[in-house]
This record gives C-alpha cells, sequence and structure tokens, in this order.
C-alpha cells in the first residue's frame, strides 16, 4: 500500500480558527481557503505544493490501494475528502496512535509527540501567517511557510514509523481508519426542524424550572427581598442556589446524589461544588437537562449544555450532512469519546428531553438506522476474567442473572422475587463488580433503584455479592499485587483466563496487542491521614489506584476490544457510523432491513478467537433515525 503523508496550511485568524470554531464548521465556512500543501510519497522527499495547484496535483494521484497518513486526520483528511473529493483506502491518525500508546500524556500535538520521540522540533513560523490569505505571502514568506509545513509531514512520517516500530496492532489501524471514517465521510442527516422546535422546549422548560425554583425558595421570605431577587435576574437565581445544602437538596430531587470531596481545611467531606471540581463540572454535562439547568443557574451561566448542543446541531444541520466526531482512544480504556465540542455520549436519556436530538439524526434517504448494543458487556467480561464459573454459565444459558442476585440478597426463591428487588439485584450486579463500597451502593441503589436502605444493610448486600461471587474479589487482590510485580519490573499472570498479564516496565497487556498503564507508579503516604495508597502519573496529575480499580480499567478495556472486533466485522458489509458505550450503530437499505439486522446481530455475538467462553449477547434496534432505535 502507497504511503501518502499530507499536511494543510490553511488561512486562519483571530476571530477564524480552530480554537473558536469546530473543525466542521471551519472547514465548511465560506471564509476557508488553502494556502498550500505538503506531500510525501513512501520515502520519497517531502514537496510542497501551493494553492493554485493543488486541486490538479491531487487528481494526479491513483488513490486506490493508498494510506493517508496526518497528524490530525480528522482535519486535512475531511479537507482532502470535502473539498477534493480524495478518498483514501486507509486513514491514519498520527495524534490517534499517540493516544493508544501514551494514554496518560498531557498532549498530542505534533510539537509534543517530535519531542517525547526525539525525531526533529517542530517550526514556529505558522504564527507568521496570523491574517494572510494566500495572496497576502510574499514569495520568501511563502518559501518559510512551506519549508515549515515540509517539515511538519517529515516529522509525521517519522513518527507513523517509530509507532509502527513500537508495535502499534494492525487491526487497531483499521478501527482508527473506521472512526475517521464517521467523520470524514458523513452520511447521516440532520432534522433542524425537529432541532429547532427542540431549542424552543429546552429553553421554555429551563425559565420554568428556574421560575419555579425561585418561588419556592423564596416562598415565606421577606418582600423586599423577593423584590431584589426578582429584579437581579438571573444573578438572583444564582445567589439563591449558593447555599450549599439547599442545593444538595435540589438535586436530589432529581435523583442526583450530590458529589463530595474531602475538603483540604478541615480533612472532613463537603459537597463539591466549586466551578474547578470535576464532578461537578461532569454535572454540567448531566444527561437530564433540567441537572444542567441548576448548575448552569448556580454558575451564573446563560446557556444550559443541551441548548448550546442543540444549537450547534441547528448550525451542522445548515451546512450538510452530519460529520460524526469521535475520539479514537478517548479513555484510557481505550473506548471512544466525544471531540469537536460534540458528545454523543452523554445525549439525554432521562427526562423530557430524551431522545430528542437522537431522533433528529436521520439515516439517508433509503436506508435505516440499526442501533446494537452488547448486553450487560462489563458484567459478563469481568465474571470470565475472575473465573466466576456459575455467573458465566448463568450468562451463557441466558438466565436472568438480577434474579439469582436477588435472590442470594433476600434470601428467597428466584421465582418470588418482585420487580423492586429485581432492580437492586441489577444495581448490585453492574455496581460492585469493582470494590464499590457500601457508602457508595447506598447511593447506587437510591439513584438508580429508587431503594433506601440503611448503612447496616448496604454492608449486608455488599458482603452477600463478595461471598456468593467470590473470586471477583480476589480478582480485585491479584490485581493489587499486580500493581507491585509492575511497579518492581516483575512479571505475572493477572486473570483466571490468561489475557491480563504484567509486562515488565509496559503495563497490563490486552488482548489487541496494547496494554493499560500506570506510569510513574509508586506508594504515596498522605501527611494528613497516614494512609498508604499506589498512585501514578495521568496527564501530570496524581491518581489513585488499587485493585478494584485495576480490574474496572482491563475490564472495561477488553470489552472494547470485543467490541472493535464486532464493529470491523459489521463494516465488511455495512456503514457504520457512529459508537456509544458498548453499541454500534450502521446504516442498511430499508430493502434488506430484516437481513441486516440480523448480520449486525450475529456480529455483536460473535465471539474473537482470544474470547470463545466470554458469554456473549446483544440487543437492537431499527428505525429511520438514530432515536428510534
Amino acid at each position: 500500500m502507497k504511503l501518502i503523508s499530507i499536511d494543510f496550511e490553511t488561512f486562519y485568524s483571530r476571530d477564524f480558527s480552530l480554537t473558536k470554531l469546530t473543525t466542521e464548521a471551519y472547514i465548511r465556512s465560506p471564509q476557508f481557503e488553502t494556502i498550500g500543501i505538503a506531500v510525501k510519497v513512501n520515502t520519497d522527499p517531502t514537496i510542497w505544493v501551493p494553492k493554485p495547484q493543488v486541486e490538479a496535483y491531487l487528481t494526479e494521484f491513483d488513490w486506490a490501494d493508498t494510506a493517508v497518513i496526518c497528524q490530525n486526520t480528522a482535519f486535512d483528511g475531511a479537507i482532502l475528502r470535502w473539498l477534493y473529493g480524495v478518498q483514501a483506502t486507509l486513514w491514519i491518525d498520527i495524534m490517534g496512535m499517540s493516544r493508544a500508546l501514551f494514554p496518560h500524556e498531557k498532549s498530542h500535538s505534533l510539537k509534543s509527540q517530535a519531542a517525547r520521540m526525539g525525531v526533529g522540533m517542530k517550526g514556529d513560523e505558522v504564527a507568521n501567517a496570523l491574517g494572510k490569505r494566500y495572496a497576502d505571502f510574499s514569495p520568501e514568506e511563502l518559501a518559510r511557510y512551506a519549508n515549515y509545513c515540509m517539515n511538519d509531514v517529515d516529522l509525521t512520517h517519522e513518527l507513523f514509523c517509530k509507532y509502527m516500530e513500537m508495535g502499534f496492532p494492525k487491526q487497531e489501524l483499521r478501527l482508527l481508519d473506521l472512526t475517521l471514517r464517521m467523520f470524514i465521510d458523513p452520511v447521516l442527516e440532520l432534522d433542524k426542524p425537529l432541532l429547532e422546535a427542540h431549542l424552543i422546549d429546552v429553553r421554555d422548560r429551563k425559565e420554568a424550572l428556574l421560575e419555579s425554583v425561585r418561588a419556592m425558595m423564596l416562598k415565606d421570605a421577606d418582600p423586599e427581598y423577593v423584590n431584589e431577587v426578582y429584579s437581579a435576574g438571573m444573578d438572583g437565581i444564582k445567589k439563591l442556589l449558593m447555599s450549599n445544602a439547599k442545593f444538595a437538596e435540589l438535586l436530589r430531587s432529581y435523583n442526583v446524589e450530590p458529589p463530595m470531596k474531602v475538603s483540604p481545611t478541615t480533612g472532613k467531606q463537603a459537597y463539591a461544588f466549586a466551578k474547578t471540581d470535576e464532578a461537578f463540572k461532569l454535572l454540567g454535562e448531566h444527561e437530564d437537562p433540567r441537572v444542567q439547568a441548576l448548575v448552569a443557574a448556580r454558575l451564573g451561566n446563560k446557556t444550559t449544555l443541551e441548548e448550546t448542543r442543540t444549537e450547534r446541531f441547528i448550525d451542522m444541520a445548515s451546512r450538510g450532512k452530519f460529520p460524526v466526531p469521535l475520539r479514537y482512544y478517548g479513555a484510557h480504556s481505550g473506548r471512544w469519546s466525544g471531540q469537536d465540542s460534540v458528545n454523543l455520549q452523554n445525549l439525554p436519556s432521562r427526562g423530557p428531553d430524551a431522545g430528542k436530538i437522537k431522533k433528529s439524526i436521520r439515516a439517508p434517504e433509503g436506508y435505516v438506522v440499526i442501533d446494537c448494543d452488547s448486553a450487560q458487556i462489563e458484567a459478563r467480561t469481568l465474571a470470565w476474567l475472575a473465573g466466576q464459573q456459575e455467573l458465566v454459565d448463568a450468562f451463557t444459558r441466558k438466565e436472568d442473572v438480577y434474579k439469582m442476585m436477588a435472590s442470594a440478597i433476600y434470601n428467597v426463591p428466584i421465582e418470588a422475587i418482585d420487580k423492586g428487588q429485581r432492580q437492586v439485584g441489577k444495581v448490585v450486579i453492574l455496581g460492585a463488580g469493582y470494590g464499590v463500597g457500601h457508602v457508595k451502593l447506598r447511593a447506587f441503589l437510591k439513584l438508580q433503584a429508587g431503594v433506601e436502605v440503611s448503612e447496616a444493610e448496604a454492608k449486608r448486600i455488599i458482603d452477600t455479592y463478595r461471598s456468593t461471587y467470590y473470586r471477583i474479589p480476589e480478582l480485585w487482590k491479584k490485581s493489587d499485587e499486580a500493581l507491585s510485580a509492575l511497579s518492581m519490573g516483575q512479571a505475572m499472570q493477572v486473570d483466571a483466563v490468561g489475557i491480563i498479564r504484567v509486562e515488565p516496565n509496559k503495563g497490563l497487556t490486552l488482548p489487541n496487542g496494547l496494554h493499560i498503564q500506570y506510569p510513574d507508579l509508586r506508594r504515596h503516604t498522605d501527611e494528613e491521614t497516614g494512609k498508604t495508597q499506589w498512585v501514578y502519573s495521568s496527564k501530570g496529575i496524581k491518581t489513585y489506584v488499587y485493585g478494584g480499580k485495576v480490574v474496572e480499567n482491563f475490564t472495561q478495556a477488553v470489552a472494547r476490544c470485543v467490541v472493535g472486533e464486532q464493529m470491523l466485522r459489521i463494516a465488511k458489509r455495512y456503514k457504520t457510523v457512529l459508537t456509544v458505550h458498548d453499541a454500534v450503530a450502521c446504516i442498511a437499505p430499508k430493502a434488506e432491513q430484516a437481513e441486516a439486522i440480523q448480520y449486525v446481530e450475529e456480529c455483536m455475538s460473535w465471539r474473537p478467537k482470544w474470547a470463545q467462553e466470554l458469554p456473549l449477547a446483544c440487543e437492537s434496534g431499527v428505525g429511520d433515525s438514530y432515536g428510534d432505535c
């Protein structure tokens, strides 16, 4: 396969740049202009092609059997495809490869990668191009810009070679390509009228919610104070919500357990409601827009995530088909995450706005969307890795494992388990597998099952889970030992089936050839509490880790490997259009809908050769829109 490394230089200004706009909006803008490109074919010397010659130059290539390599291929690849009609056989993204090989690094910029890998230095000539159209460059300026761009391409090519020498898996290159195609080759359409109606509803409901909150909190208040709050508008509502106790009470009314932290001044548990608290920031992206509205009001923000996201979708609908922006290896486990200011991983699934944006994402004319979810894959993978054979067998026989758990918890026959008890069993099976304690379990049960239990009862439930499925706690212990082995450079087997091993100086092995890593792993003793824990460095931040967390990391990573292989199988016949968590969506012609559903379900039930005993199952839906699935 021919390797072509490419980098575009384009017009940018203080107001028109990728720091101000999404990639999609930037490229599709009337202001967009190509200044030139640098191109390296295989190992030939890199050349510069200025704007007037770019289109003709690109048409000279036979793009069949060609791999295109860029630093940020979502950007350069989209330009090639959308503006010049180029369709590569394989799209390769250096930034994505870097994320997979170095998931805990702060930066994956070309400059950072080049320094890390020792392949050269990135220049800074781009700073002199600010606000300049092609016609504004003097010959000397353009020559300097050309050298800068060619150096970027040389660095990109060298990094690709280095990463392949490190053993970057070829199958992961195919997954990387598949991810990029969701953005570079968009086929999904957006229903603009539906989005516009949704935006009006979101704003109306936000105003009604904040009005009701204000009225409730001002009940029986002094009339003068009431007038003061109302006259202050949003600032007045923000002031009302600044009481931590009252704000926590509001969150609980929407089934949200307030995030907590250890106060640095008192050393005691306190509400994590500061705008810098990560858990609080995540509430601003909560799937329930009502929670988003409360968080935004407390922060004094005029809009919620749901409003800004809907506005962004409306703008995209005006410009063309929906390029799905997914970040390959966006998480430590290798799972995908959102990017380009669009996160499909947290679209509303609760409250009055549930499914609205999903319904606006439509299949092209004559096609349907098929969305297939790998059911309970984490719980299944955990049982398999732990060697908890009776649970594996129950999954294999398609027994109701939630009722089984509830039967053990309440000591009653399975056939006597009611709906509420089964829900408790479900929360425990899905939530207690990574070492969660009874305090968190109480919160989970209240939030997810609507069941309130005492601290003693929560502890009894946790003890029941751990004694019933005792090999899972044994895996936590083994994983804690793995941290010791990793810190001392010693090899060891971790799981019961031979997938996860400690590989000295690399991390924990995964079936795709990559590793779960814990850079700078060490023991750390807290000066105040005297407690000693394992810590490692992630993006420059000290991060605590323990056996249960390690199990969570590699279980999610293994589940992702399974789904990744299944997605590649689906893509052999149908175009995959997005993936969220453990689900894969594709499009298929309406005329072969039944056949396509059967094929997709076969793919999502298929077991990789390294996981022949893993009990897999799936659930699928089909419709004209993603939301109809």
